[in-house]
């Protein structure tokens, strides 16, 4: 196998382990990103970690996601200048630890309960039982002994 073969195997190995050790979270599951829904409560019991992928599903123009901060949050404002996500399909990756806020700055939404709250895990060392990783050892750091396996053993045969 020429050089050039094991690098680019190396590197899609690691990018698709990496991959499945994060989890993407469709909002509001099947009822996605809407008025009328109880965000908190679904939220209730959900494990969030660094490297998962928020996905907010709703109709393009209906609504939209601000990431606003805990004051925000409470007094449904968003910071001036700030761009909403409106796509319809937005994705927020949860790159930090910590409590995180959303909001749909839509006329009223927000004063209606349309917003969320959560607390990102930072996953390094965590027992969590959907991870591959052996415990104490990073999903990252997992997903880069698996890849150097792979390309070990393709260098092999």
């Amino acid at each position: 196998m020429a050089f050039m073969d094991v690098i680019t195997a190396l590197v899609i190995v690691a990018s698709f382990a990496s991959s499945i050790l994060a989890k993407d979270i469709v909002v509001g599951d099947d009822s996605g990103w809407k008025l009328n829904f109880d965000y908190q409560d679904w939220a209730n019991g959900k494990e969030f970690n660094v490297g998962d992928n928020l996905i907010f599903n709703y109709p393009k123009g209906a609504h939209n996601v601000y990431k606003v901060d805990g004051n925000g949050f409470q007094q449904c404002t968003y910071p001036n200048g700030e761009d909403a996500l409106t796509s319809g399909k937005d994705v927020i990756t949860l790159a930090t630890p910590g409590k995180k806020w959303y909001i749909c700055g839509v006329g009223n939404h927000c004063e209606s309960g349309m917003k969320l709250v959560i607390n990102v895990q930072q996953k390094v060392g965590s027992s969590d039982q959907n991870s591959a990783a052996p415990r104490g050892i990073s999903p990252q750091h997992f997903a880069w002994m698996i890849a150097s396996f792979v390309v070990f053993m393709m260098i092999m045969i």
